[in-house]
């Protein structure tokens, strides 16, 4: 009987270190804590984290004995109860910088895996894991317990390389204790053209569309992303439809591969990247009255360290396959339509979208002058040996 009573007053200790709140008494959550407790959203710009805050209390713990990775000295690890919520959840948000991935101790890794779909002729593509655990602390100060250790493994996984179209991209969570989250940065990045060399002025598109040749300057960029990345350029194309799937397209620039009229100005250097092309006219558009297309790039974000190294090394004899580092989503973002007017036929210039050359020869004047001459001065040769040669055979006629 003494040990009934000893046990049940040890149970009220417990419990009163530990009281079950309101909103959990009639809860379903109001149980032992289970893998799905907890939600992970892989923001653009914040990690999400929600985890019932009833299962903790069920097991002789609170909220503020919820701390990540441990760091019960930084305040900034703790989370902040939302008991409006049904049921009540325990938060945790730090946003996608350097100083807050590291300050509460949690796990950033680059991996490196072959490409694959789209970027399956890449033979490096890099991912960033960035991984940590929400963990129980036992205030228990003698050498036993009687409460379980809780925690709560999450992980967020960004690929590094994004196709910049217009397609928008959605980042949806899911809600596992240990998990493998995927992300994107896509949102973060944004593609502009500008009329002027120094990315001043917005371009903008009459409805006659551009002059052939208009110089064309396209600046991408990346806004709310950490300082451990810079953008890359690996790839920009024009294609005639706004998703490049089975449409014509053209290369402006493919690593060290580029049009004449094309011009890297900053790549890999900062977190923005700029170039510029002058404006075509695809072949297939010789009867519209004006060209219509969409420029797209293949943007990859890569560690400040590294994006010297993996810059292009032109030059080279053979062309190694293309290499990417440091990427995050396949997400998709394109330009808006580029416009390019119908001259006339002596002005006109077309560009064949398969090989990048004029669909008919167009030759300098000097070059057309000097074809001219030299097809005369053949005629004159011709003609003055015919009759060179029927003047001798008629003489011989005479004096014979």
């Amino acid at each position: 009987m003494r040990l009934i009573f000893l046990v049940c007053q040890l149970g009220l200790i417990l419990r009163t270190k530990a009281q079950i709140p309101d909103a959990c008494a009639l809860s379903d959550t109001n149980r032992p804590p289970r893998n799905t407790d907890i939600s992970v959203v892989c923001g653009t710009q914040f990690m999400d984290l929600s985890i019932f805050i009833c299962p903790m209390y069920n097991a002789l713990y609170n909220e503020s004995m919820m701390v990540l990775n441990n760091q019960f000295n930084t305040p900034e690890c703790y989370g902040k109860a939302d008991w409006n919520m049904t049921p009540p959840v325990l938060k945790f948000r730090f946003p996608m910088n350097e100083s807050a991935v590291s300050s509460c101790n949690n796990n950033f890794k680059v991996t490196t895996q072959v490409g694959t779909g789209v970027f399956a002729d890449f033979s490096n593509v890099q991912y960033v894991n960035i991984s940590g655990i929400v963990n129980s602390v036992d205030p228990s100060a003698g050498m036993i317990t009687y409460r379980q250790q809780i925690k709560y493994m999450f992980s967020c996984f960004y690929p590094m390389q994004y196709l910049l179209n217009n397609t928008q991209l959605a980042v949806s969570g899911t809600s596992l204790a240990i998990r493998d989250n995927n992300g994107s940065f896509i949102t973060t990045l944004s593609m502009q053209l500008y009329e002027d060399s120094a990315y001043t002025k917005i371009l903008t598109i009459p409805q006659t569309g551009l002059n052939l040749k208009t110089k064309i300057y396209v600046s991408v960029k990346a806004t709310n992303l950490t300082e451990r990345f810079n953008v890359l350029l690996d790839r920009c194309y024009a294609s005639t439809n706004p998703y490049p799937v089975a449409s014509t397209s053209y290369d402006l620039f493919v690593g060290c591969q580029r049009d004449p009229q094309t011009k890297l100005d900053v790549n890999g250097m900062s977190q923005k990247a700029s170039f510029s092309f002058e404006a075509f006219r695809f072949v297939e558009h010789k009867n519209q009255t004006v060209s219509t297309f969409y420029l797209h790039c293949v943007t990859r974000l890569c560690e400040v360290a590294s994006c010297r190294g993996l810059m292009p090394t032109c030059g080279a004899k053979r062309r190694r396959k293309r290499e990417v580092a440091d990427v995050i989503g396949n997400g998709t973002v394109t330009s808006p339509a580029i416009v390019v007017g119908k001259l006339s036929s002596e002005e006109a210039q077309t560009f064949s979208a398969s090989l990048g050359m004029p669909s008919e020869a167009n030759y300098s004047s000097p070059v057309v002058a000097v074809i001219v001459c030299i097809v005369i001065l053949t005629i004159l040769l011709v003609v003055m040996g015919v009759y060179f040669v029927l003047f001798i055979k008629r003489r011989k006629a005479l004096l014979q």
